[in-house]
């Protein structure tokens, strides 16, 4: 299975649910049977690492944090099992590149997997202009998400 998270620029929100993700495998031994990886709607920083808050916040958490920037592309749907959207606005980005119903259906927001999140508010928000209370919360609701989204791999993988 194949799992890409996708956020603006690959640089907060998704590379942090990128990590969270890899650590939830490897703690179902999953990580064997699952690949993770994420990515940006946009190039602007394209080859950058993860934001310095994004990677403090993660290390203080106990994650991993390497990471480097990059933009989704379209042909990536093909050997995609899901896409997972940061919020409302990737979702639609990402609906408008997928070429077939097929693809398409490979789309959800992350915060569709967490029980405890209200149905009418399931954007992951962006930190970038914030604080490093910001990523903190980020990395609340990935935790969150990424616990519903490992039940649904569980359900798959076997």
């Amino acid at each position: 299975m194949r799992i890409c998270f996708v956020c603006t620029g690959n640089i907060c929100r998704s590379p942090m649910a990128e990590q969270v993700m890899r650590e939830r495998l490897a703690e179902a031994g999953l990580e064997g049977l699952v690949a993770v990886d994420s990515a940006g709607t946009g190039s602007w920083h394209e080859g950058d690492p993860a934001d310095e808050r994004a990677v403090r916040v993660l290390r203080k958490a106990g994650y991993g944090s390497g990471h480097v920037a990059r933009q989704f592309h379209p042909e990536w749907f093909r050997r995609l099992d899901l896409v997972i959207a940061l919020d409302q606005g990737h979702e639609r980005v990402l609906r408008r590149l997928a070429r077939t119903p097929e693809e398409a259906a490979k789309i959800r927001l992350l915060r569709s997997y967490d029980p405890g999140a209200d149905a009418g508010e399931l954007d992951v928000p962006d930190p970038y202009y914030g604080d490093e209370a910001g990523f903190e919360e980020v990395l609340r609701l990935c935790e969150a998400g990424c616990d519903g989204l490992l039940a649904e791999v569980r359900s798959q993988v076997g």
